[in-house]
């Protein structure tokens, strides 16, 4: 086996020019299956890191009706759904797995509400005193809400930097009054995602993808919510859980102790439903594959002309090679010889191929990644799968080579030269 390996090496050094042509076709096809496979991993894990963040893995339950959202704020307080109770919210936190529950309502777009002439038109939340610590806020300027405000329905708001810059024109807003549905609020303070949280943005299509395009958000507590909008009104959840394999798990729980406690007519269409960040960035990763996915076939193709390159190849090389042939069998050598020589020069030849194509790869994909703002990730598995791929091509397609070479009668091989 080795002096097969000592020939394979001899007869690519002896020919370069010929075997890096060879080997063309599986460095290309290799090099481009490493660079779509890095960059899928890469991006996976960003779609993963951001809409999960570093540590805040919440999962959100909501109540739908008919399999969609209940959006209060084109709906009445629906009928036959109770309010959550501090209870519930403590049972919800017994759940294995979950770490801090919090209830919070909330409007998608709010534009009854004013700064001097200056409209907003953005989302308004009425949280408890969880949410922030919860979803990893943070506060940047002045105060979070007290145990006083809402034990005394303060009427007093937060807002985020989104908000600072939309309505308040980039000043302070700490200490003005805002207009909202006829009821006047002081804004107390700024809050923003910690950066632990915040995602990372490579790119124009990352912030399109991850960034808040809304014109910002409010936060009332939620002792003063029914005096800006509706009574009674049924709260969504918001449950931090202690890793991303519990998220879904939890979610089911929770929605299955809602939908039990909470809807009274259990022959209604309510029902409480979870959607974890998790499922989101499985959705998007999903696309991501799907679409790479075509790209990797593509490659493959590549691949296998590289594969018919060798092949072409060593059998010009059993023509070469007619009277070496000849000579060997004369002298007692057997048909098995003969092939696993010429098998050992093929797959030799395109285990470089492969072994070039994956530090081409890994080349090309830092450089994309530096050109294009693209993450990438190196997966070992991979490259492993891609070596051994590449000498199986040499091993298929330089079978016929060798079976001819084998098969060479030793008289006619002496005879041509």
């Amino acid at each position: 086996m080795i002096e097969n390996v000592r020939l394979a090496f001899q007869g690519i050094w002896g020919h370069k020019l010929r075997s890096v042509l060879t080997m063309l076709g599986i460095i290309i096809g290799i090099a481009a299956i490493i660079t779509i496979v890095s960059t899928i991993k890469g991006t996976n894990e960003q779609i993963k890191e951001n809409l999960i963040g570093a540590g805040n893995n919440v999962v959100t339950v909501n109540l739908n009706q008919s399999g969609y959202a209940y959006d209060m704020s084109w709906s009445p307080v629906p009928a036959g759904v109770r309010v959550i109770t501090e209870q519930t919210r403590r049972e919800l936190e017994d759940i294995s797995g979950a770490q801090k529950v919090s209830l919070y309502t909330s409007r998608n777009y709010e534009e009854q509400a004013y700064y001097l002439n200056s409209q907003f038109n953005g989302e308004v939340y009425g949280i408890d005193d969880h949410y922030l610590s919860v979803y990893g806020y943070q506060i940047k300027s002045g105060r979070g809400f007290t145990e006083d405000d809402y034990k005394n329905f303060r009427k007093v708001a937060l807002v985020d930097t989104t908000t600072v810059t939309t309505l308040f024109g980039g000043e302070s807003p700490v200490g003005k009054l805002i207009e909202l549905r006829g009821d006047v609020f002081a804004v107390v303070g700024v809050v923003a995602l910690s950066e632990d949280f915040a995602p990372t943005i490579n790119s124009i299509n990352d912030y399109y993808l991850y960034a808040d395009t809304s014109s910002g958000s409010i936060y009332l507590p939620s002792a003063v919510w029914p005096t800006a909008y509706q009574f009674d009104e049924p709260q969504n959840v918001a449950i931090k859980v202690e890793n991303t394999d519990v998220m879904t798990t939890v979610g089911q729980k929770a929605a299955e102790i809602l939908t039990e406690k909470q809807i009274v007519n259990k022959e209604s269409n309510f029902d409480y439903r979870s959607q974890d960040m998790l499922e989101q960035a499985q959705q998007l990763q999903s696309m991501s594959e799907s679409t790479n996915a075509q790209l990797i076939w593509i490659a493959s193709i590549s691949l296998l002309v590289g594969g018919i390159g060798v092949m072409n190849i060593m059998l010009v090389s059993v023509t070469e090679r007619t009277s070496e042939i000849g000579l060997k069998k004369a002298l007692g050598a057997k048909k098995r010889r003969i092939r696993m020589q010429f098998l050992t020069e093929a797959a030799v030849l395109t285990s470089l191929g492969g072994i070039i194509g994956v530090a081409s790869g890994i080349g090309l994909a830092e450089l994309i990644s530096n050109m294009m703002q693209i993450p990438v990730a190196i997966d070992v598995t991979a490259i492993l799968i891609s070596v051994v791929f590449s000498t199986l091509i040499g091993v298929v397609f330089g079978l016929l080579p060798a079976v001819k070479a084998a098969n060479m009668n030793p008289i006619e091989a002496l005879r041509r030269n």
